[in-house]
């Protein structure tokens, strides 16, 4: 069976990045991270989520974090020289990202927006982010995935 490629893939396989593929099965009822990380059988440091929020100065911002961590909005808006920074709304995703909730990639968006990943990434060889469809990872190596998104990393998580 031919597998439909996504943005993501598409946009790495151009850039000659590897990268492995984690499929599971979705529960709706569970998009969390911590369920992924159980389906696919890693560790919860190194399944990362992407959360998409809006700065009060710089605008959209996209963060990844650990799966079993929340996002620190004072660290995440001191780390990008906001005042705040809110998540965008579940509804604005979709136009704004081309991504659905559960589904999100911080690979392939229809913009090229400013990406943190937490500082903890770099103690991750691999890490997974979603492949831009619910059911389906991204396995690769952090400094690829970091330089391809052009991404910083800082301390955001609550501690």
């Amino acid at each position: 069976m031919k597998m439909n490629k996504t943005n993501a893939m598409r946009q790495l396989d151009a850039a000659k990045i590897k990268y492995d593929i984690c499929e599971y099965e979705v529960d709706e009822n569970d998009l969390s991270g911590t369920h992924i990380a159980d389906r696919i059988g890693l560790a919860y440091e190194s399944v990362f989520k992407t959360i998409v929020t809006r700065g009060d100065k710089t605008g959209y911002l996209v963060f990844c974090i650990p799966c079993h961590k929340e996002i620190d909005l004072k660290a995440a808006a001191s780390a990008t020289g906001n005042k705040r920074v809110e998540p965008v709304h579940v509804k604005e995703l979709l136009g704004l990202t081309g991504y659905i909730r559960g589904g999100c990639s911080p690979v392939g968006m229809k913009k090229k927006f400013p990406t943190w990943f937490d500082e903890s990434a770099l103690t991750q060889e691999k890490i997974t982010v979603s492949a831009g469809v619910r059911g389906m990872q991204l396995l690769l190596n952090t400094d690829d995935i970091i330089k391809f998104t052009a991404a910083k990393t800082a301390d955001i998580t609550v501690k």
